[in-house]
């Protein structure tokens, strides 16, 4: 066996640092690790403490392209305690005003992974303004999807990154209607650019490389998902929140920093494809026929399928969006007052890149005691490995390192990982 070492610049287009190592032995993948070493940020301990009023604001931080799903999460965690009777929280205003939160997120995070990481892999570009030369509006109409979703998100956040609107039983303060109004009709005039952006995804020339994989992520009684009480999986898995841990199992390896997480022992998938796979019946009418135009089919077990699937997403929540808009009345005070008590908080919600589930142990006095993060990207790393396996073998080990590294990067791009570990790629070391 000869081993062979390549050192490559850390990549715009991910985030975090990170290597892949493959050992290739007898034509054959004998070995291979996604490498994350950045060093653990321990917040699960810096919550410890801390009053649960100070949840949202301070999980905000974890990430700053998906702030309101952290916020999201621990506000459902939170309110599923404290609330006496969790199914009917929160209150229907609250409730739609933290799906429009929701939907510019999913609009501004999957409009910048299209346009800025996936799409210059899939059209052999290096990067996104090297692919603007040749696809200067496509770019541009992604820009502009991404700057509304994060008007959506400042409209009750007062910013867009790490916003401070959230609270526990619903908002700090109602918008005004003429703010909701002038987003009103942006929304509207985005939908056909969200229907136009299906259509170029659905058209790029994607790899063809079917996989078999579990798909899980929230389901909702009538809504695509964005919260809810209970998760679900091809496999047959349909669980209440609470019972998470039981189910799924995080272990630590040996070539990461990054927790993998297993479901009955096996890896499974996050994110927009597995949503849609699971929840297609539950997007709205006019996404449901433009994919019957165009020919799209699901479920669908071809990873690459995921630029896809976030076009679909975004289109789904730049409609809702522009429906909750249009219909928007403020209400004051924005929130519910809602008594606490000691116990276990359980709660999850769709960030951008999956299920992102809380935990935190409270005492008498309201402080955590206790706190459990899941992000979807330490819940994807096992899949990411052997989605990595499949396609460099399906590719062929005999390729060069060339070839072999840039697939690495764009199987794991692909995936959008987002916590401030699998990212920045790639060092690949190959041990022919």
């Amino acid at each position: 066996m000869t081993e062979r070492r390549i050192e490559v610049p850390v990549l715009a287009r991910v985030e975090g640092e990170g290597a892949l190592d493959v050992t290739i032995r007898d034509g054959r993948i004998a070995d291979l690790k996604l490498r994350i070493f950045e060093p653990p940020r321990l917040f699960e301990q810096l919550l410890v403490g801390h009053h649960y009023s100070e949840i949202p604001d301070l999980v905000a931080r974890i990430c700053g392209i998906c702030p309101v799903a952290y916020q999201m999460s621990g506000l459902h965690a939170v309110e599923r305690l404290f609330a006496p009777d969790p199914d009917a929280w929160p209150l229907p205003w609250v409730h739609r005003m933290r799906r429009l939160f929701y939907c510019g997120e999913w609009i501004q995070s999957h409009a910048l992974h299209i346009h800025l990481l996936a799409a210059p892999d899939f059209l052999g570009f290096a990067s996104a303004p090297a692919m603007a030369v040749q696809y200067g509006a496509e770019v541009r109409r992604g820009l502009a999807l991404q700057g509304l979703g994060n008007r959506i998100i400042a409209l009750f956040g007062a910013r867009s990154v790490h916003p401070v609107g959230a609270r526990l039983g619903g908002f700090w303060r109602a918008p005004a209607r003429r703010d909701a109004d002038r987003l009103a009709a942006e929304a509207e005039r985005a939908i056909p650019q969200a229907e136009a952006l299906v259509r170029w995804t659905a058209g790029l020339p994607l790899p063809a490389a079917p996989q078999a994989f579990n798909c899980v992520s929230l389901r909702h009684p009538v809504e695509y998902p964005m919260m809810g009480e209970r998760i679900v999986s091809e496999s047959g898995l349909d669980i209440a929140v609470d019972d998470f841990e039981a189910q799924v199992t995080e272990h630590q390896v040996p070539h990461s920093t990054a927790l993998h997480g297993l479901l009955a022992g096996e890896p499974y998938l996050l994110g927009p494809l597995a949503r849609v796979n699971l929840n297609h019946d539950r997007l709205h009418p006019r996404v449901t026929a433009l994919l019957g135009d165009i020919g799209v089919e699901l479920p669908s077990h071809d990873m690459f399928q995921s630029v896809v699937a976030r076009a679909v997403e975004i289109l789904q929540a730049v409609i809702e969006a522009a429906e909750i808009l249009s219909e928007y009345a403020p209400e004051e005070p924005a929130y519910a007052e809602i008594a606490p008590r000691a116990g276990i908080a359980r709660g999850a919600s769709e960030a951008p890149r999956g299920l992102l589930w809380h935990r935190y142990d409270l005492d008498d006095a309201g402080l955590i005691t206790h706190a459990r993060i899941v992000p979807p990207t330490s819940q994807n790393q096992a899949r990411i490995e052997a989605d990595l396996a499949a396609t460099l073998t399906a590719v062929g080990l005999d390729a060069d390192d060339a070839t072999l590294r840039q697939t690495g990067e764009m199987v794991i791009r692909n995936y959008d990982p987002c916590i401030s570990c699998a990212t920045h790629f790639l060092r690949l070391t190959l041990h022919r």
